[in-house]
């Protein structure tokens, strides 16, 4: 990943690196990259405005959130439609959270990467019990899982809030509480067969996550302004 970030390759910083242990990587550790490599593009962005690495953890992070939507929305789709890749979407859909986790890993450290997974997990567990709570009809338990899934989203401000100090609890807090009640009603929207609704309202989905995804980039970038020279 750190190779793909900084248009390398594993071989040259591993030979401009004597015994570094590629398997053992810690969080704050020095890494030396080649000398030669050139740190802006040269069509998409001004190299006066954005450096190559900043243009790479961008696009890396939107993938993310990019992924995060698209698929929590064809889970959706298989759960209200009993179709039969319902298991594989969801598995698909749960890896997202540990691709995160290896993202943050490279700045937070193993600890601090792994509860960001865990907290995102939780999001996505809580997100189908709301489905499918919403399809039988229980409105009880559609309910409790709604009020345990805003818990969750103020737990996942918190802890950005707590290892990033560019990284607003409040600012966490609004933009997952939108992304929560637009995910909710694009499930019942599916739900009840408006179809063109729930596709009108995946655009605005796609769109909000996207800023999400800036400003964790932004506040990533933010904090470890020598990496990102």
């Amino acid at each position: 990943m750190i190779s793909q970030m900084f248009d390398t390759t594993i071989d040259e910083i591993m030979a401009v690196n004597p015994g570094l242990d590629p398997e053992n990587l810690t969080a704050g550790q020095v890494i030396c990259l080649n000398p030669g490599l050139k740190y802006f593009s040269s069509e998409r962005y001004d190299a006066n405005e954005i450096s190559k690495s900043q243009a790479d953890l961008s696009d890396y992070i939107r993938g993310l959130w990019e992924q995060h939507v698209t698929w929590t929305r064809l889970t959706i789709l298989s759960m209200v439609f009993d179709l039969p890749d319902v298991d594989m979407v969801t598995n698909r859909l749960l890896r997202n959270p540990k691709d995160f986790e290896a993202l943050l890993r490279l700045f937070y450290g193993d600890e601090k990467a792994s509860t960001f997974s865990d907290l995102f997990t939780n999001h996505l567990v809580i997100a189908a019990e709301l489905v499918k709570a919403a399809k039988a009809g229980d409105n009880n338990a559609a309910a409790d899982a709604e009020k345990r899934w805003y818990a969750n989203a103020d737990q996942i401000a918190d802890f950005l809030a707590g290892i990033n100090p560019y990284w607003s609890r409040e600012d966490w807090k609004a933009m997952l509480y939108k992304h929560l009640a637009m995910t909710k009603d694009e499930a019942v929207n599916i739900l009840t067969g408006k179809y063109l609704e729930s596709i009108n309202g995946f655009d605005e989905i796609e769109e909000q996550a996207l800023v999400m995804a800036d400003m964790m980039t932004n506040g990533i970038i933010n904090q470890f302004p020598d990496i990102f020279k």
